[in-house]
């Protein structure tokens, strides 16, 4: 499998003219002659999508070319105003770079064969009239919007393998700030090439390309899909015809939609009314002097520094913003394995019952170290601890403040826990017994009977300790 991405650019404008990029604004409402393809209107560079591209280009360890052309990409559909794209083709802005992936436990190197410069078409918007029949209408909004593709080579052998770079791609993305990464709104979107090939075959077989895969679930499920299909035909004796295929969600099931086009189908040529790009060493020194820490540095930086287990790590690292706010909250309490307990656990439970992202988070990185710093010194229990953290969570008020509120502070009193236990013990004798005999494991009942008689607020160790003494009398 080799993939095809292309990611929407954080550009304000787009490539070729003024007109914003802004998502989800009143159809037909951002266009220009320019974007539109009127007579005698001319396109203009966007500089910061050439910035944005030799960025991804340098980040996935390209090539970024001196010289760079863009060409004229030809075909009709009701969305493309002008009857062609502006591409580039024979010389794009970044070549033979690679990106690594982790799939279960070893890393895989993926080669990317060019990173290059587009403008993406319209949308057709498809609507259902009264008596049922289907229209569709354009909204020329998304004409000419920035887009960068990134095109692999075919060395994804597994559908879970497509899924992980995918992944890692829209991480490198992210962090570089130049795509959102949006899957339902387009602006990270991707086409597959799958072919198969017998074992003893030298070569792989005829490809068929699996068109506007939007979801993760999606991909890797066509993919899954498409591969039996074109080994079935095979094995069956026929032929995988070279074709654009659709993936039906709801089915579950790859249809042709079109032949495959080739390039020569294009008629690409020069864009005439763009100059080349050139690129010269201090244009690509600056923007390599600016580039972020990358999702693989940090995950290496993370276990090397703070010793994390990779499970830890990648679940931090998916997030820029859950990365930063790590990092913010061991500044002010510095055991890091605590701090990423907390996080996956409670923090990133109330992020998805509310479905918000980390950057929008209510809690603040100094409350979850405050709460934590409680823990420790044994203000409170961590049972204590994780009842309270969803209303902190809500309220964002100072944990010490909350439970004093609350009367939640621990009880380390040894005098109180002892009188606890022994009426524990006096309630219970036949569990005492058992315990004497040599029921190990009752020791749990008893804490949590303790612990239910005095509210939870006991010393969890001191409680054990004397617990343990009183039992074996």
């Amino acid at each position: 499998m080799g993939l095809e991405v292309h990611a929407h650019l954080l550009t304000d404008s787009k490539i070729f003219c003024g007109c914003s990029t802004k998502f989800g604004a009143e159809p037909n409402s951002h266009t220009c002659p320019t974007c539109m393809g009127l007579p005698g209107a001319l396109p203009v560079l966007n500089k910061k999508v050439v910035d944005f591209a030799i960025k991804l280009g340098l980040a996935l360890h390209c090539t970024v070319n001196r010289k760079s052309i863009f060409a004229r990409k030809n075909y009709y559909y009701p969305d493309l105003p002008k009857g062609y794209q502006i591409s580039q083709y024979e010389e794009p802005i970044c070549e033979n770079g690679y990106l690594d992936i982790y799939i279960n436990g070893d890393t895989k190197r993926i080669r990317v064969n060019r990173v290059h410069m587009e403008e993406d078409a319209g949308k057709l918007v498809h609507e259902n009239t009264i008596e049922t029949s289907t229209y569709s209408l354009v909204d020329y909004n998304r004409s000419s919007t920035p887009l960068l593709e990134i095109v692999s080579e075919p060395d994804m052998g597994k559908p879970e393998e497509a899924v992980a770079y995918l992944k890692a791609l829209r991480d490198v993305l992210i962090y570089l700030e130049i795509c959102d990464g949006n899957m339902e709104e387009g602006s990270f979107r991707c086409d597959a090439n799958v072919s198969v090939k017998k074992k003893d075959a030298s070569e792989l077989g005829t490809r068929a390309e699996l068109k506007n895969l939007n979801s993760f679930r999606s991909i890797e499920r066509s993919l899954v899909y498409e591969i039996e299909r074109q080994i079935e035909v095979i094995m069956s004796g026929g032929q995988v015809i070279q074709e654009t295929r659709l993936f039906n969600v709801d089915d579950g099931i790859t249809y042709s939609m079109r032949g495959k086009e080739e390039a020569h189908d294009y008629r690409y040529f020069p864009e005439p009314d763009l100059l080349p790009l050139i690129v010269d060493e201090q244009w690509i020194s600056e923007i390599r002097q600016g580039l972020p820490e990358l999702p693989m540095e940090k995950m290496e930086r993370f276990m090397k520094d703070y010793g994390l287990p990779r499970y830890d790590v990648e679940i931090l690292v998916s997030d820029k913003e859950l990365a930063r706010y790590f990092e913010e909250t061991i500044k002010l309490f510095p055991e890091p394995k605590t701090v990423s307990n907390w996080i996956m656990t409670e923090l990133l439970r109330e992020f998805k019952d509310g479905n918000i992202s980390p950057k929008d988070s209510p809690l603040p990185p100094s409350i979850l170290a405050e709460l934590l710093s409680l823990i420790k010194d044994e203000t409170i229990s961590i049972k204590i601890g994780k009842e309270i953290f969803p209303e902190l969570y809500k309220s964002g008020i100072s944990p010490k403040r909350l439970v004093e509120q609350k009367g939640l502070l621990q009880i380390s009193d040894e005098s109180a826990i002892i009188a606890t236990i022994d009426r524990i013990i006096d309630r219970f004798p036949k569990e005492v017994s058992d315990f004497r005999g040599g029921k190990d494991k009752l020791l749990g009942f008893f804490v949590g009977q303790v612990m239910k008689e005095m509210k939870g607020k006991a010393n969890p160790k001191l409680l054990n300790e004397l617990l343990v003494r009183r039992l074996k009398g």
